[in-house]
Formats: structure tokens, sequence, C-alpha cells
């Protein structure tokens, strides 16, 4: 074992305790409260709740930028500007409405809208998936663990998916507040660290400074390097992503007011700008200084533990360690939220607050088993990690979602068919890509083939269901036609430039946006014809009234 990896033991393993004692003492010392576990009795400032997508975002894009940068320059500071489009479009567009809805969860709006049994499917692919994020960015701080102390990637990350279970299953969301909080301090440790490894070697003047060395491998400097399509992806992919953040939503939902929420999401936005880009200088400085190697998160950890002495490297390698937890640990807990309180109320909605908290217990246990056997089962490359999560989750929830939000007509039976349709063809693309992280099926990327499906089946299950009519003449109909007309004119476009977007790999993305607008056509055009209240819905687990579970009980 290195110096720096002795260093990087002692350093990880005090704040690993301060996490779980700290954010134990302090959730003891504040009252409980109205949905305190899952929500910290909404008692959140705005600066938590920035510590906490700060952390959540900021930390996981960092670990993406810099292994993105190594591979392609800085051209991936718009993987970073994608993320805090999401942020602000959360803030802007959804903190409010879904407060005035007590809503916590995306599986709790899909089971309030469209039952339990959607709520049950819903929860357990959005549950599974979570644990698929949490590996992605865990390992990063696993790969640094490999360089400096030799010991396995899968253990690594089996040592963080338990270290999440401790402080978790404490104090719930106070705990995430907490450690967030002590996690964004301590990513600020690792940014100061890292500018220090970026004046001390290559530096950025002289003969062998980066700016030379840039000059040299001019690629690196180009903001398209990453290669439009994949710019495209991450763009749509996050804006799309809007309405699904679900650890997101439970972190702003937790503030005291919406205002306090919307407030805490803009300094997010703020924060995590000098963090993104010192990860693409971090990362094309390695890849200058450091060239050549296969996997980008081990030939970082060895640049910087190069250039500091050993006990800095220790602080940075401990401030991925914080990045790593900073996402995972959010996304554990939001995760067991849908497998435990959503999950455990579809299949008993007498349950209690206390039953459903034990619930949600038992399923961090459960994700702490499914994650190591994740990493076990493939932890060389975060992207790939990141595409099942996205392609799985997504193309399960996107319709029933915006179904729940804007379209009364659309019924049960289509929730289900359209969350089994996106989860099947967004699979079943992946598995004919060969289950490739960057290299997919004709050029179109998993996620898009798992939404259109999605969509599609919502639409054709409604409207062969629910006895709609045409809505009477008016301004709904009117953006109703033009959203039809620009269908037309996305699948004539596509048509006609089909070589073009083959090449760029956007045929994808031009067939969800395509999906996209003849579902919102649908929805301005159509309306209850009075025959049915949502024909071929049928029985659903049970036909009996059943509570919200929007908001916890007391």
């Amino acid at each position: 074992m290195t110096a720096a990896g002795v260093w990087t033991i002692i350093l990880a393993l005090a704040y690993t305790a301060w996490l779980v004692v700290g954010g134990r003492i302090m959730v003891r010392r504040q009252e409980t409260g109205k949905g305190g576990f899952f929500v910290g009795g909404r008692s959140f400032g705005p600066w938590t709740v920035a510590f906490c997508i700060t952390g959540l975002f900021s930390g996981s894009s960092y670990i993406a930028i810099v292994e993105l940068s190594y591979r392609t320059g800085i051209s991936a500071v718009w993987y970073g500007v994608a993320e805090t489009v999401q942020i602000l479009l959360i803030a802007l567009l959804l903190v409010k409405p879904l407060r005035e809805k007590l809503v916590v969860t995306v599986t709790g709006i899909i089971g309030d809208r469209f039952g339990r049994a959607a709520k049950a499917i819903g929860s357990v692919i959005t549950g599974l998936t979570f644990p698929m994020y949490s590996v992605a960015t865990t390992i990063a701080f696993a790969s640094a663990l490999h360089v400096v102390t030799d010991l396995s990637l899968p253990l690594s990350v089996a040592a963080t998916a338990v270290v999440l279970l401790a402080f978790l299953s404490g104090g719930g969301m106070r705990s995430v507040g907490f450690s967030q909080t002590m996690n964004v301090i301590m990513i600020g440790l690792m940014f100061l660290v890292g500018v220090w490894v970026l004046l001390a070697d290559p530096g950025f003047g002289g003969a062998d400074g980066l700016v030379a060395r840039a000059a040299a491998a001019p690629e690196m400097l180009v903001l398209s390097n990453a290669g439009v399509s994949l710019i495209v992806a991450w763009f749509g992919t996050f804006i799309i992503n809007v309405p699904l953040a679900q650890a997101a939503f439970q972190m702003s939902m937790s503030a005291r007011t919406p205002e306090d929420g919307q407030r805490g999401l803009y300094r997010a936005a703020v924060l995590g700008i000098p963090l993104i880009l010192l990860g693409v200088v971090i990362g094309v400085a390695a890849a200058l200084v450091q060239p050549g190697e296969a996997l980008p998160l081990v030939a970082i950890p060895e640049y910087i533990a190069g250039v500091v002495p050993p006990w800095a490297a220790g602080v940075f390698f401990v401030g991925l360690w914080a990045c790593a937890l900073g996402w995972a640990g959010p996304c554990q807990f939001s995760g067991a939220t849908s497998l435990g309180r959503d999950l455990g109320s579809a299949l008993n909605p007498a349950a209690t607050e206390r039953q459903l908290v034990r619930y949600t217990r038992v399923a961090l246990v459960g994700l702490t088993v499914v994650m190591v056997v994740f990493a076990l089962l493939r932890t060389e490359e975060s992207a790939w990690w990141n595409v099942m999560a996205w392609t799985l989750r997504n193309g399960a929830t996107l319709a029933p979602v915006l179904a729940a939000f804007f379209w009364p007509l659309a019924t049960r039976s289509a929730a289900l068919t359209a969350m089994l349709a996106g989860f099947g063809a967004g699979m079943g693309w992946y598995a004919a890509s060969g289950f490739h992280a960057t290299d997919f099926f004709l050029g179109m990327h998993p996620v898009w083939v798992g939404m259109t499906a999605n969509l599609l089946g919502m639409v054709l299950v409604t409207l062969a269901q629910s006895g709609w009519q045409l809505v009477a003449p008016g301004r709904a109909r009117q953006r109703g036609v033009t959203a039809v007309v620009v269908a037309v004119l996305l699948v004539m476009a596509g048509a006609a430039l089909w070589p073009w977007l083959v090449q760029f790999g956007l045929v994808g993305l031009v067939m969800l946006a395509a999906m996209i607008t003849v579902f919102v056509a649908v929805v301005l055009l159509t309306e209850g014809g009075g025959a049915s209240r949502a024909a071929g819905g049928g029985p659903d687990l049970a036909d009996e009234a059943v509570p919200s579970r929007s908001e916890p009980a007391t």
C-alpha cells in the first residue's frame, strides 16, 4: 500500500465515522415531526436544500465529467451544462406544483393516479434502478482506492454500500441532509487540492505547461469532440428526466416552503459551476500528462497521487468518496422509499407510517445487497450502469407521469401497458446493442426507444378504451392541430435527413420528439365522451378506494 493509500484509508474511515455518528446525533437533536423519515419533517432551509442538490448532481457530474474529459477534452463541459439546465427546470416548473400535491416520489404520483398495480410495478423498476446509479458513481472512488491500496473494485463498492446503509437507516431524509452538507464541505477541500495539482503539474504556462500541451493535442479543445449525438443525448436525457428526478424531488420537497426549495435549487446550480469547470480541467490535464490509459478513473488517481504529497492525495480521494456518497446516498434512500413506502402501501394500503418506515429500512438492506451484486457483475465502466438505469427507469415511467399530470383520459390499463412496453423495448434494444455503453444498435440510444414505446403504449391503449371524443372548436383544438402538423413535419424531416441523422446518431431523438408531439396532440384533441370513467382499467389489486400516500401519515 502506498503512503497516499494509508492517508486515504485513515481519512476515509474518520470521515465515514463522522457521517454515521454525527448524523445520528444531529437527528436525535431534532424533532421528527410529520413525515420526518421521508421528507425530513419539511424543515430544510434553502442552504440545506442547496447542499443536498449540490452533493447529488454536482458531485455525480464531477465524476462523470472527469472521466469524460479524459476521453473527449473540454467537450465534457456540456454534460455539466445539461445537468445544470435540469436543476433550473426543476426549480422553475415543478417545485411549487409538486409541493401543492404533497408529492414525495415519482412512483407515488403514478400510484395515486393509476392505482396500486401501477404503483407496484413502477416501485420495483424504480427501486432496482437506483442502485445502478449508485454503482456508476461509486466506481470513481473505488478506482482511486484500487490505485492506492490495491483493494479490488468490487470490494470497494461493497464497502460503500455498507456505509450508505449505516447512516441512511438511522434518520432517513434528515441523515441525507446532514451527510450532504458534510459531503459538500469535503468536495470543497477536494476542489482546493485539485487546483494545487493543476498549478504544480503541469502548470498553465511554460514550454511544458497545460496550454503548450493542449496546443499539441488540439482535439482536446474542441467543444464538439464528444460527438454531436452524445452531447444531444445528454441534453435530451436530462431535460426529459426533469419530471422523473425523484431523488431531487424528495430533497426539494423537504424544504420548509416551496420558495425555500426553489432558492435551494438555484443556489445549487451556482455552486456546481466551479466544480464542473475543475472536473474538465483535471480530466484534460490527466489525459495530457498521463495519456493512453484504458480506464480514466484509474489514470486520474495515478496522476493525482504522483503530483501532491500523500496527505493531500488522501484529501482529494476522500473528496471523490464524498462525491460518490453525495450521489449514491440519496439514490439508495430514494430507491428504498419507492420499494418500502410505495410498494409497501400498494401491497398493504392500510399500512401505518411506522410500518412504512420499517418497510423502507428493510428495502435499504435489500438495495445494499443489490448494489454489491451489481458491483460484482460489472465494475469497470460507470457509463454502462447509467445507460442501463436511464433506459429502464425512464422507459417505464415517463408516459405515466406525464399522463398523471396532463391527461385525465388515460386509463389504468394504458399505464400498465406503457410501463411494460417501455421497459421491454429499452431492455431489448440494449440487448440488441450487445449491452455496449456507447455503441448502440442502428445508432439509437436505448433510452429513446424505451420512452417512445412507453408513450406509444399509453396513447394507443387509452384511445382504444376510454370512449373519447374530439374537443370542441377552440384554443385547445388549434394547439392540438398545430402539434399534429409539427409531428408530421418531424417525420418528413426525419425521412429527408435520414443519412445525416444516422451519421450523427440522432434518429432515436427525432423519433422520440415526434412521439412526444403526437402525445401532446392527443392530450389536446381528446376529452371524455362520458361512456366510461377509465374504461378497461379493470380491477387493480383491489377495487376499493385507496387513500393517497403522497403525504406520509402522521
